[in-house]
């Protein structure tokens, strides 16, 4: 149901926006205006017909006002079609390398390094660690479960020092805080539970008929803005001299493809704009498309300065976890040594029954809903096989269909502090992980959570069938 709401709102903020722009780029639209006005005169000189002569003058200006208003509004709309169109060369547009990271080094340039190359990197600044990578999803405000289920983590004593996390759209703004760890979970509390996401979602107006989305970025660069301070910067940085890696994703709107960066170097080496194109990034990874507004990244890359636009890259990836940080070292034999993957999914894997107006747009959005959780789904089961083909652990965690409906769009804080709740109890209760494929699941020896409402992850028979698949 979240994830559908989720999709469904963006399904809307497109379309509006489509109409809006198919209304201004109709041609013939001025001559229409011109022959609507020519008309209107004459409706107004009949119109004072049978009245006085200073009369009809005056109802004739009054009226004419009034239609010249509508036609003013009228001549708004043709502005979109009249509004420039940003042209980029394509020799300009830089293509990733598929599988690449985006690593900023200490001449300031971005360059890309294969994810193979990152891993090897990464074994061997931790030389005799095992790798732990936690992936953290999108979800709008149902990252408050997340959130939760990290802080609750910890106060099991059980949350491991993950040594990548990567982050998509939500999970990008939760993913610094889980790479820092424990000490910065009182940040995470305020985030989620203070009621400062409240009013993230401020309607530009009339504003969406020139702009690119429909709500104000202003709100969401203020929060991001808030918590990205240089003393989280230079953690940040801190964390990523010893090897570890903080990895987020975006999509590049020129290419289409998903950009991976890495947070990690641009803390250690962005100099007095760290924090700015820190801040820039995450900001882009959280802007869902048509419903915030693109963010412009400048980009320094070889020889060249590119500005890039970038929104969240939900739709091209739900979550990632870089296949080569999986896959065992070729020189090791030792089980200890294999790799543990943690998925958290801030929704509900499956969407229950809805029945719909068999109208073009519920079916549309319905359509779009259900082929993008699909697409979530089917990136879980590929991720766990291939972990399992490589010897790694793979548990993840997602909102069981039991929980009341979810609306990532709905940022009330009662709302939010109540899934951050029932995340943190269930992580605390141990009830959070379930086990993929041959592993069984996590359910053996441990009873029922019983202050909780509605069954933990791991109870979830829906979310159990996924995982034995």
């Amino acid at each position: 149901m979240a994830v559908g709401t989720y999709w469904g709102g963006i399904t809307q903020a497109i379309d509006v926006i489509a109409t809006i722009t198919a209304i201004g780029a109709i041609g013939s639209l001025p001559a229409l205006l011109s022959v609507l006005a020519k008309y209107t005169r004459l409706a107004v000189r009949r119109l004072g017909g049978g009245q006085s002569r200073a009369a009809s003058k005056c109802a004739g200006a009054t009226q004419l006002r009034h239609i010249t208003i509508l036609l003013a509004c009228v001549s708004l709309l043709s502005l979109q079609g009249c509004a420039p169109t940003p042209v980029v060369e394509t020799n300009a547009v830089q293509r990733e390398a598929p599988n690449s990271i985006r690593t900023l080094g200490p001449d300031l340039r971005f360059s890309t390094v294969s994810s193979d190359s990152a891993a090897r990197r990464l074994r061997a600044a931790r030389t005799g660690q095992p790798v732990s990578i936690l992936a953290l999803s999108g979800g709008g405000a149902d990252g408050a479960f997340g959130a939760g289920a990290l802080v609750g983590l910890t106060h099991t004593g059980l949350r491991p020092q993950f040594s990548v996390v990567t982050g998509v759209s939500v999970g990008a703004l939760i993913a610094p805080y889980a790479f820092l760890g424990s000490a910065w979970d009182d940040k995470l509390v305020e985030v989620y539970t203070s009621g400062l996401a409240e009013h993230l979602l401020q309607s530009r107006a009339l504003g969406v008929l020139f702009g690119s989305s429909m709500y104000r970025g202003a709100p969401l660069r203020q929060l991001v803005d808030r918590y990205a301070t240089d003393a989280l910067i230079q953690a940040v940085a801190h964390e990523a001299a010893t090897g570890r890696l903080l990895l987020v994703a975006t999509t590049d709107v020129w290419t289409g493809e998903p950009v991976v960066w890495d947070l990690g170097s641009i803390a250690m080496n962005g100099g007095p704009g760290a924090r700015q194109l820190f801040r820039d990034v995450l900001v882009a990874a959280a802007s869902v498309p048509g419903m915030f507004p693109p963010v412009v990244i400048r980009v320094h890359d070889q020889d060249l300065l590119l500005e890039e636009v970038h929104v969240d890259a939900t739709f091209t990836m739900p979550f990632f976890v870089p296949s080569a940080f999986v896959e065992p070292p070729r020189d090791s034999i030792d089980p200890s040594m294999r790799a543990s993957v943690y998925i958290i999914v801030d929704g509900q894997l499956s969407e229950q029954p809805l029945a719909i107006r068999l109208r073009a747009k519920p079916i549309l959005s319905r359509s779009v809903s259900a082929g993008l959780n699909h697409m979530l789904r089917t990136t879980l089961e590929l991720t766990a096989a291939n972990a399992e083909i490589d010897g790694a652990q793979l548990k993840f965690a997602a909102v069981p269909v039991a929980y009341p409906p979810l609306d990532p769009f709905d940022f009330h804080t009662a709302k939010m502090r109540s899934l951050f709740r029932y995340g943190y109890e269930c992580a605390q209760a141990g009830r959070l992980w379930t086990l993929s494929h041959s592993e069984g699941s996590d359910r053996e020896g441990r009873a029922a959570l019983a202050t909780q409402d509605t069954p933990c992850p791991v109870d979830d028979e829906s979310i159990g069938r996924l995982a034995v698949r």
